[in-house]
């Protein structure tokens, strides 16, 4: 039993990739910001599609969130301490 309990420290100690939880709250931000982007211009995420007449302003925000998500991708694989 007593052999237990530095196996136990040792394995606590270890660091923990937790970067699946820091790329979902990276992503959550992502969404969110692109929901107040598109509700500054009176819109709301899903209830359109990006053709031929859409205003800049509105694919402006689809770029800005594809771009903040392209950063979002290496937090996946990093290491949390």
């Amino acid at each position: 039993m007593k052999a237990a309990i530095p196996l136990a420290l040792a394995i606590l100690a270890s660091p923990v990739a937790a970067g699946p939880v820091a790329w979902g709250l990276c992503y959550t931000a992502c969404n969110a910001s692109y929901g107040v982007c598109l509700g500054a211009l009176g819109l709301v995420a899903g209830t359109f599609t990006l053709g031929a007449g859409t205003p800049v302003a509105v694919v402006t925000c689809s770029v800005a969130q594809g771009a903040c998500m392209s950063a979002c991708s290496p937090i996946l694989m990093a290491p949390t301490p």
